[in-house]
């Protein structure tokens, strides 16, 4: 079998975005202990990570023996098992002796976890993706801003409105993404809900990545600031039926932008 070319793990300063530029057909063991200041076998499970999400082993796949990703890779067996293990841990991978591992059914993916969501982000299903954080975001976001007009502290709203005034202020799109998802993450600390603060935690990167989108996507970035601040100014006003339909109707335009990408 020949060999796969193997994508160069990177991430920028905040750790969340992940790309897959063309390498070399194998990465040397020095290279993979510098990518992203990982170790060997974070590494390698973020590429076969990365692989599995986005197709090319599809569930019910077995994958490649110890060996055979050890030859391909460059890497110890320890760092495959490694690697295996925590593949195993956010579910996406099954194992036993005499086997091997295999891929499992999707839905028993762990969608929640940082890696899974950055590299489900990066496969060729984006539209779907997209599609799967809005729900998540029209089920959460509405009641969340509610809440947090009743019960945001006075330190709670400094936070949500730097990180308004930050959007607005910001010079490039990496500055407006980074503050557009410290806005909606400092919403649901301030509904109050202990349960709201883990998730929005958890789906960071997918909120990096879809802001990015609709940031590149968008032509009218006064009216996507304009949408913020009237959420902000109703949570700051404690108005909760109006911060709750102030998100549904910035929540509305973003369906648009993914809509009109996808015609």
């Amino acid at each position: 079998m020949p060999r796969e070319k193997s994508g160069k793990l990177l991430r920028e300063k905040s750790g969340k975005r992940l790309a897959e530029p063309a390498q070399p057909a194998t990465i040397r063991r020095s290279e993979a202990t510098r990518i992203a200041g990982l170790s060997v076998h974070a590494s390698l499970a973020g590429e076969i990570g990365l692989r599995i999400v986005r197709g090319d082993y599809p569930p019910g796949a077995i994958l490649p023996n110890e060996a055979k990703w050890s030859e391909t890779f460059n890497v110890s067996r320890s760092a495959v098992r490694e690697a295996i293990k925590m593949l195993m841990a956010k579910s996406l991978l099954a194992s036993r002796p005499k086997i091997g591992s295999w891929v499992e059914p999707r839905e028993r993916w762990n969608l929640l976890d940082r890696d899974v969501l950055a590299w489900y982000a990066t496969s060729p299903d984006r539209e779907v993706f997209l599609r799967t954080v809005q729900e998540f975001r029209h089920i959460i976001e509405p009641e969340a801003a509610a809440f947090a007009a009743m019960r945001r502290s006075d330190e709670q709203m400094v936070e949500i409105s730097r990180a308004c005034r930050e959007m607005g202020e910001a010079a490039h799109i990496q500055e407006r993404t980074r503050a557009d998802t410290r806005f909606h993450l400092a919403i649901l600390r301030a509904s109050g809900n202990e349960l709201l603060v883990p998730l929005g935690v958890l789906i960071e990167s997918a909120l990096d990545h879809l802001f990015v989108f609709v940031t590149r996507e968008h032509s009218d970035q006064r009216r996507a600031q304009s949408l913020h601040e009237a959420i902000e100014r109703n949570i700051r006003l404690q108005r909760p039926a109006a911060a709750r339909s102030a998100v549904h109707k910035l929540l509305a335009n973003t369906d648009e932008v993914i809509e009109r990408s996808r015609r």
